[in-house]
Protein backbone atom coordinates (compact mmCIF):
# COMPACT_ATOMS: atom_id res chain seq x y z
CA UNK A 1 0.00 0.00 0.00
CA UNK A 2 1.38 3.42 -0.88
CA UNK A 3 1.67 6.26 1.58
CA UNK A 4 -0.36 9.40 0.92
CA UNK A 5 2.17 12.22 0.85
CA UNK A 6 -0.37 14.98 1.48
CA UNK A 7 -1.59 13.51 4.79
CA UNK A 8 0.42 14.10 7.97
CA UNK A 9 0.80 11.83 10.99
CA UNK A 10 -2.48 13.09 12.47
CA UNK A 11 -4.41 12.36 9.28
CA UNK A 12 -4.66 16.03 8.33
CA UNK A 13 -3.99 17.57 4.94
CA UNK A 14 -0.47 18.96 4.61
CA UNK A 15 1.66 20.41 1.84
CA UNK A 16 4.66 18.19 1.07
CA UNK A 17 8.03 19.64 2.13
CA UNK A 18 10.24 19.56 -0.98
CA UNK A 19 13.16 21.51 0.55
CA UNK A 20 15.48 18.48 0.56
CA UNK A 21 14.77 17.46 -3.03
CA UNK A 22 17.18 18.15 -5.87
CA UNK A 23 16.14 20.46 -8.68
CA UNK A 24 15.75 18.49 -11.89
CA UNK A 25 14.11 19.06 -15.23
CA UNK A 26 10.53 17.78 -14.93
CA UNK A 27 8.15 17.03 -17.77
CA UNK A 28 4.65 15.61 -17.92
CA UNK A 29 2.34 14.74 -20.80
CA UNK A 30 -1.40 14.36 -20.28
CA UNK A 31 -4.27 13.65 -22.65
CA UNK A 32 -8.02 13.93 -22.80
CA UNK A 33 -10.88 13.74 -25.28
CA UNK A 34 -13.89 15.78 -26.21
CA UNK A 35 -16.16 13.24 -27.85
CA UNK A 36 -18.53 14.98 -30.27
CA UNK A 37 -21.09 14.28 -32.95
CA UNK A 38 -19.63 13.92 -36.46
CA UNK A 39 -21.42 17.12 -37.50
CA UNK A 40 -19.73 19.05 -34.70
CA UNK A 41 -16.31 17.79 -35.75
CA UNK A 42 -17.06 18.95 -39.29
CA UNK A 43 -17.95 22.42 -37.96
CA UNK A 44 -14.58 22.60 -36.18
CA UNK A 45 -12.72 21.44 -39.31
CA UNK A 46 -14.54 24.03 -41.44
CA UNK A 47 -14.03 26.87 -38.93
CA UNK A 48 -17.80 27.32 -38.90
CA UNK A 49 -18.37 27.88 -35.17
CA UNK A 50 -19.99 31.26 -34.50
CA UNK A 51 -17.82 31.88 -31.42
CA UNK A 52 -14.63 31.79 -33.51
CA UNK A 53 -11.52 29.63 -33.56
CA UNK A 54 -12.33 27.10 -30.86
CA UNK A 55 -8.93 25.41 -30.97
CA UNK A 56 -7.04 28.68 -30.53
CA UNK A 57 -9.25 29.66 -27.60
CA UNK A 58 -8.85 26.21 -25.97
CA UNK A 59 -5.07 26.31 -26.45
CA UNK A 60 -4.77 29.69 -24.70
CA UNK A 61 -7.15 28.59 -21.92
CA UNK A 62 -5.16 25.39 -21.30
CA UNK A 63 -1.85 27.25 -21.13
CA UNK A 64 -3.29 29.87 -18.79
CA UNK A 65 -4.78 27.16 -16.57
CA UNK A 66 -1.47 25.29 -16.29
CA UNK A 67 0.15 28.52 -15.06
CA UNK A 68 -2.51 28.82 -12.32
CA UNK A 69 -2.64 25.21 -11.16
CA UNK A 70 -1.43 25.99 -7.62
CA UNK A 71 -4.39 28.38 -7.23
CA UNK A 72 -6.85 25.66 -8.24
CA UNK A 73 -5.43 22.57 -6.50
CA UNK A 74 -5.10 23.35 -2.77
CA UNK A 75 -1.86 21.52 -1.88
CA UNK A 76 -0.09 21.95 -5.21
CA UNK A 77 3.23 23.82 -5.12
CA UNK A 78 3.48 26.96 -7.26
CA UNK A 79 5.92 26.26 -10.09
CA UNK A 80 7.86 28.38 -12.53
CA UNK A 81 6.91 26.61 -15.74
CA UNK A 82 9.42 26.75 -18.59
CA UNK A 83 7.05 25.39 -21.25
CA UNK A 84 3.40 24.49 -21.71
CA UNK A 85 2.07 23.34 -25.06
CA UNK A 86 -1.33 22.06 -26.13
CA UNK A 87 -1.95 19.97 -29.23
CA UNK A 88 -5.21 18.97 -30.89
CA UNK A 89 -5.96 16.10 -33.21
CA UNK A 90 -9.39 15.92 -34.83
CA UNK A 91 -10.34 12.25 -34.97
CA UNK A 92 -13.29 11.33 -37.19
CA UNK A 93 -13.15 7.65 -36.15
CA UNK A 94 -14.14 8.39 -32.53
CA UNK A 95 -15.43 11.16 -33.43
CA UNK A 96 -13.94 13.95 -31.39
CA UNK A 97 -10.98 16.08 -30.47
CA UNK A 98 -7.94 14.47 -28.86
CA UNK A 99 -6.15 16.98 -26.61
CA UNK A 100 -2.58 16.56 -25.41
CA UNK A 101 -0.64 18.85 -23.07
CA UNK A 102 3.04 19.03 -22.24
CA UNK A 103 4.28 20.86 -19.14
CA UNK A 104 7.95 21.47 -18.26
CA UNK A 105 9.79 23.03 -15.35
CA UNK A 106 13.09 22.79 -13.55
CA UNK A 107 12.32 22.31 -9.90
CA UNK A 108 11.85 20.11 -6.86
CA UNK A 109 8.41 18.76 -7.68
CA UNK A 110 6.68 17.36 -10.74
CA UNK A 111 4.44 19.04 -13.29
CA UNK A 112 1.80 16.33 -13.62
CA UNK A 113 -0.97 18.47 -12.16
CA UNK A 114 -0.11 21.31 -14.54
CA UNK A 115 -0.37 19.01 -17.59
CA UNK A 116 -3.63 17.49 -16.33
CA UNK A 117 -5.06 20.93 -15.57
CA UNK A 118 -4.10 22.18 -19.03
CA UNK A 119 -5.86 19.25 -20.74
CA UNK A 120 -8.93 19.56 -18.52
CA UNK A 121 -9.41 23.29 -19.09
CA UNK A 122 -8.74 22.96 -22.83
CA UNK A 123 -11.48 20.30 -23.00
CA UNK A 124 -13.84 22.44 -20.90
CA UNK A 125 -13.22 25.42 -23.18
CA UNK A 126 -14.00 23.36 -26.27
CA UNK A 127 -17.16 22.12 -24.56
CA UNK A 128 -18.22 25.67 -23.71
CA UNK A 129 -17.63 26.96 -27.21
CA UNK A 130 -19.40 24.04 -28.89
CA UNK A 131 -22.33 23.40 -26.53
CA UNK A 132 -24.81 25.33 -28.68
CA UNK A 133 -24.04 23.01 -31.60
CA UNK A 134 -23.85 19.69 -29.73
CA UNK A 135 -25.74 18.61 -26.60
CA UNK A 136 -24.23 15.09 -26.65
CA UNK A 137 -20.55 15.93 -26.05
CA UNK A 138 -18.57 14.06 -23.40
CA UNK A 139 -15.20 14.88 -21.84
CA UNK A 140 -13.41 11.57 -21.47
CA UNK A 141 -10.11 9.87 -20.77
CA UNK A 142 -8.22 12.65 -18.98
CA UNK A 143 -5.04 10.97 -17.77
CA UNK A 144 -1.31 11.28 -17.31
CA UNK A 145 0.61 9.61 -20.13
CA UNK A 146 4.20 10.20 -19.10
CA UNK A 147 6.39 12.03 -16.62
CA UNK A 148 10.13 12.48 -16.39
CA UNK A 149 12.47 13.87 -13.75
CA UNK A 150 12.41 13.22 -10.06
CA UNK A 151 12.40 9.99 -8.11
CA UNK A 152 9.34 8.31 -9.63
CA UNK A 153 10.12 9.26 -13.22
CA UNK A 154 8.06 7.23 -15.65
CA UNK A 155 6.55 5.00 -12.97
CA UNK A 156 3.10 6.15 -11.99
Amino acid sequence: MSVLSHIDGKGEAAMVDVAGKAETERTAIAEGWLVTARETLALIEDGAIAKGDVLAAARIAGIMAAKRTAELIPLCHPLSLTKVSIGFDLRPERPGVHVEALAKATGKTGVEMEALTAVSVACLTLYDMLKAADKTMVIDGVRLLKKTGGRSSGGF
